[in-house]
């Protein structure tokens, strides 16, 4: 089978619609109520420590996910029609808040029965976001771990679980893409030309993956000075799907993005082994010689134990490049 969109939100739009056609509306709206009704105990959950502060936050951004995941064609619209100066995530914000601005300044594209749909989850969005910011307060650092950042979970929205090949890979499969802007990549000039190159998977809709752009913009320059640089894998535009990749370079430009984006074949074993990644976002230490240095970073890099495990990986890859 063809992926030619192999992350969260397309994959789970496939499935919905293959259970769609063996539910009936009862099934389905039994099943939205119930989900509604889960969403309602844990926005009234009130943790007692830590511990269940860090349960519930996980929980909540889950469901966060959900939301986003079904009726994935409306999204996409609601996201596409995105004002080009309004950041995707903007701090301070609510993501809630964001969505719903940019519903109100695309309903003509929609009708009242997708308006109602998107109007609704986006609310939900909304509280969730200020459940998560309220729980953040009282419990600080319970949205993360020292062993992992923020992270959106693959299989839990239907995606195969994929902790095996990619995980456990010593050598960056070899590929010929392309970036963003049409110009031809291979992966053996791509790294042979850098001490050190951060590859970040990620996807459009991914709250996290948006979050950390510009810690990895950063990081980017950074490195430029040690001969190093960071590369991005928008997992929405292997193959080189036209509308994943607009939607890619305007979110890109809004986060003030600079290096290199790049997509291959999903066919390839490229295109294979990030099938095979289990959470976004995902990122790895490749050195000159294409060799991945540890073992990957799950997660965002926007903590400090994140960005701690990152530093001694390029570290590594830089000292194995000038051995």
């Amino acid at each position: 089978m063809k992926l030619t969109k192999i992350a969260v939100v397309l994959v789970v739009s496939l499935l919905a619609f293959s259970l769609a056609s063996c539910s009936s509306p009862k099934d389905s709206e039994a099943t939205s109520t119930s989900s509604n009704t889960d969403i309602a105990t844990l926005l009234a959950t009130q943790p007692k420590n830590a511990e269940e502060a860090a349960e519930l936050h996980q929980k909540l951004m889950q469901k966060e996910n959900e939301i986003l995941s079904s009726n994935s064609k409306l999204w996409e619209k609601v996201f596409l029609s995105a004002n080009k100066d309004m950041p995707m995530i903007e701090d301070g914000k609510n993501y809630g808040d964001f969505l719903l601005d940019t519903i109100e300044g695309a309903k003509d594209q929609f009708s009242a029965e997708e308006l109602k749909t998107l109007k609704t989850g986006a609310q939900q969005v909304k509280e969730i976001e200020d459940k998560l910011a309220a729980l953040e307060k009282d419990f600080p650092g319970c949205g993360s771990s020292p062993s992992s950042g923020e992270s959106v979970d693959a299989s839990s929205a239907g995606m195969p679980n994929g902790a095996g090949a990619a995980a456990s890979a010593s050598k960056f499969p070899s590929f010929q893409g392309k970036d963003l802007d049409g110009n031809e990549v291979t992966s053996d000039k791509l790294f042979s030309e850098s001490k050190v190159t951060v590859v970040n998977f990620w996807f459009t809709t991914c709250k996290p993956c948006v979050g950390e752009l510009g810690d990895l913009e950063a990081l980017n320059k950074e490195l430029a000075s040690k001969g190093g640089q960071v590369v991005g894998v928008n997992s929405f535009t292997l193959d080189g799907d036209a509308t994943a990749i607009s939607e890619a370079k305007d979110i890109l430009a809004k986060k003030g993005v600079t290096y290199k984006n790049v997509w291959f074949a999903s066919s390839s074993e490229a295109g294979k082994f990030t099938s095979e990644l289990f959470s976004y976002p995902t990122t790895y230490v490749v050195d000159k010689n294409g060799n991945i240095v540890g073992d990957p970073i799950v997660g965002a890099i926007t903590s400090p134990e994140q960005q701690k495990t990152l530093s001694k990986l390029i570290d590594q890859a830089i000292a194995n490049s000038e051995g």
